[in-house]
C-alpha cells in the first residue's frame, strides 16, 4: 500500500472540492438540439431574464441529463449566450431580424442592446416592413379577397355573421371589383380595356383638334364698295374651329367616364376616402370641366377672350394618370416620387442655389473686359443661362463671349453635373427597392400552408409521482416517459417545494422576464 503524505492529501482534497465547486456551478443548455455549457454566475449577469432564474423545479430540465431543454432558434442563442459572457450583443446575419427580435423577446433581452456594428444590418428588416406596408397600402395584389374580408371591408361584418344580407350588399361588392379591380375578374379586365380605350382616345382627340389640317376656318364674307362705285366682295377666315367629329367623340368619351365615376362612387366601400383620393379628384374635375366648356361655348362665345377658356380643358390630359389602377408600374413611379420627396427638394435647392450664383458671377464677369456683344444684361437674365447650364441643356442662345465668363461657364456646368448627379442614385434606389418588392411579391405562391400555433403542453411532475406519470394521473404523458407509457427512463431528484413549479407561460414568470421598459441597457453583475 502506498503511503500518501498528508499535506498531499490535502491538496487532492482541495483540488476535488475545486472541481466538485465547479461542476455545481456549471449549466448545460440544450437549445434546439444544440447543447450549450457555461456557469450560473454568468447567467446572472443579466437579471430579470429567463435564463438568470433557472431552477430544477422547471418542466424543462432533465434531471438524467442534467440540462435544460428549449425548443428554439440555436444561432440565434449562440448570439445571446455571447451577450451574456461579454456584455455585447451582436447580430446574425444568417437570420431576418423579426425572427431575432422573436427570440430575444423569449429570452427576455432588449433589441435595443445590438452593437452599434450590427445595428444598420439589423435594421434592415425595419425598411423592408415599411415597403411592403406601403404595397399593401397600393393594393398592388390580385389575390381575391375572401367574403368575410369584403364583409369587413363594405361595412356589413354583422349581416355577414348573422346571414342577413340584401341583394345591395351582395352586389356591390362585385359591382366595386368590376370597375375599381381590373384584375379581379374576366369582366373586370373587360372594363378595364375599355376605360383604358376612352382615355386614350379621349387624349388623342384632344391632341388632333388642335392640328390645323384638323381644324374647319370660319369665312366671312364681306361686302366693299369698289373705286369705280360697284361693290364687290372678299372672303375672310377670322378663326378656325375643331372639326365636329371631335365634338361627338368627346361626347361619347365624356359620356362613359361619366358613368363610371357615378357608378364607383355608388359603390365605393368608403365615400370620404373615393372623393379625397388624388386620382379620383383628377377624374372628376377633368369630366366636370368638359360640361363647364360647353356652357361657356353656349353663353360665353360672343366675348373677347373666349378663346382663353379653352386653356382649363388641359386638365383633361390629366387623365393619364387614371392608368395608375391599370398599371402597378406607375403606382410605384408614382410612390418612389413621394418616397424621394426629401431627396428632391434637396436637388431644387442646390440648383436654386447654384442658379443665384452662378448668374451674378457671369453677370459681373462679362463687364470687367470689353465686350459690345453682352448677352448679360442683367442678373434675372443671367438665371435663365444659369439654369440651362446647371441642366445640361444650353439653348446657345446666351453664351459668355469673355474668358473670365467661359470660366465661370465652365465651373457652372461642373457644378450643374455634380449637383444632379449626387441624389438621383437615391431616387433609383427607391424606385429598385419598390420594384424588386412588387417583383417578389408577384412571384409568392398565393395559398400558402397553415401552420396550426399549438404547442405539445408539457405537464408538471408531481412530488412521489412516478417519472412517467403527470399531474393528471396519465401515465406515459410526461416529456421522458418510457415505453408503453411506463415508468419512465428512471428516477427523477424532485424538489418538495411545489410552489417553485412555475411554468415559464405564468404570469410571475412573464413578468421576471419581462424587457426593461425604460430601454437602457441592461446592467451588468
Amino acid at each position: 500500500m502506498t503511503y500518501i503524505p498528508k499535506k498531499m492529501q490535502h491538496y487532492a482534497h482541495a483540488a476535488m472540492n475545486l472541481i466538485n465547486m465547479d461542476s455545481e456551478n456549471r449549466v448545460v443548455l440544450n437549445v434546439g438540439g444544440i447543447r450549450h455549457e457555461t456557469y450560473k454566475a454568468t447567467l446572472k449577469k443579466i437579471p430579470a431574464t429567463r435564463l438568470s432564474r433557472l431552477t430544477e423545479a422547471l418542466a424543462n430540465y432533465d434531471p438524467i441529463l442534467n440540462e435544460y431543454f428549449f425548443d428554439r432558434h440555436p444561432g440565434v442563442f449562440a448570439q445571446v449566450l455571447n451577450y451574456y459572457r461579454t456584455g455585447k450583443l451582436h447580430y446574425p446575419t444568417d437570420v431576418c431580424g423579426p425572427l431575432f427580435e422573436e427570440e430575444l423577446e423569449f429570452w427576455g433581452l432588449d433589441s435595443n442592446q445590438v452593437e452599434p456594428c450590427c445595428w444598420m444590418t439589423y435594421t434592415q428588416h425595419r425598411d423592408t416592413q415599411e415597403t411592403l406596408a406601403v404595397l399593401d397600402r397600393l393594393d398592388l395584389d390580385t389575390e381575391k379577397p375572401s367574403e368575410e374580408e369584403l364583409a369587413r371591408k363594405f361595412g356589413f361584418e354583422e349581416d355577414y355573421y348573422k346571414g342577413t344580407i340584401s341583394w345591395w350588399q351582395e352586389m356591390k361588392p362585385r359591382i366595386w371589383s368590376l370597375f375599381d379591380e381590373p384584375y379581379s375578374s374576366n369582366a373586370a379586365k373587360t372594363i378595364g380595356v375599355v376605360s383604358v380605350f376612352f382615355i386614350c382616345i379621349s387624349i388623342l382627340s384632344f391632341c388632333l383638334k388642335t392640328h390645323p389640317d384638323m381644324r374647319v376656318p370660319i369665312v366671312r364674307n364681306i361686302t366693299v364698295k369698289t373705286a369705280n362705285g360697284s361693290n364687290g366682295w372678299f372672303l375672310d377666315k377670322t378663326q378656325t374651329n375643331a372639326h365636329i367629329a371631335f365634338f361627338y367623340i368627346e361626347c361619347v368619351c365624356n359620356a362613359w367616364f361619366t358613368f363610371e365615376i357615378l357608378v364607383r362612387f355608388i359603390s365605393s366601400p368608403n365615400k370620404w376616402e373615393f372623393i379625397k383620393s388624388s386620382v379620383n379628384i383628377i377624374d372628376y374635375i377633368a369630366t366636370l370641366s368638359f360640361y363647364i366648356d360647353l356652357v361657356l361655348q353656349r353663353f360665353a362665345s360672343h366675348l373677347e377672350n373666349a378663346d382663353i377658356l379653352e386653356f382649363f380643358s388641359i386638365i383633361r390630359i390629366m387623365r393619364l394618370f387614371k392608368l395608375t389602377r391599370h398599371s402597378s408600374g406607375l403606382k410605384i413611379l408614382i410612390q418612389t416620387f413621394r418616397a424621394s420627396a426629401k431627396e428632391l427638394t434637396l436637388l431644387v435647392f442646390f440648383l436654386v442655389l447654384g442658379i443665384v450664383i452662378f448668374a451674378s458671377l457671369v453677370y459681373y464677369a462679362e463687364r470687367i473686359q470689353p465686350n459690345p456683344h453682352n448677352d448679360f444684361n442683367s442678373i434675372p437674365l443671367g438665371l435663365w443661362w444659369a439654369l440651362v447650364t446647371m441642366t445640361t441643356v444650353g439653348y446657345g442662345d446666351m453664351a459668355p463671349k469673355t474668358y473670365i465668363g467661359m470660366f465661370v461657364g465652365a465651373l457652372c456646368a461642373l457644378a450643374g453635373v455634380l449637383t444632379i448627379a449626387l441624389p438621383v442614385p437615391v431616387i433609383v434606389s427607391n424606385f429598385a427597392m419598390y420594384y424588386s418588392h412588387t417583383q417578389a411579391r408577384a412571384k409568392l405562391p398565393k395559398k400558402r400552408r397553415r401552420v396550426l400555433p399549438v404547442e405539445q403542453p408539457r405537464q408538471p411532475r408531481l412530488p412521489g409521482a412516478p417519472g412517467g406519470v403527470s399531474g393528471c394521473g396519465t401515465p406515459g404523458s410526461g416529456p421522458h416517459s418510457g415505453p408503453m407509457g411506463s415508468g419512465g427512463t428512471g428516477p427523477r431528484r424532485m424538489n418538495n417545494k411545489t410552489k417553485d413549479l412555475v411554468s415559464p407561460k405564468s404570469d410571475e414568470y412573464t413578468t421576471m422576464i419581462g424587457k426593461p421598459r425604460d430601454g437602457k441597457k441592461s446592467r451588468l453583475l
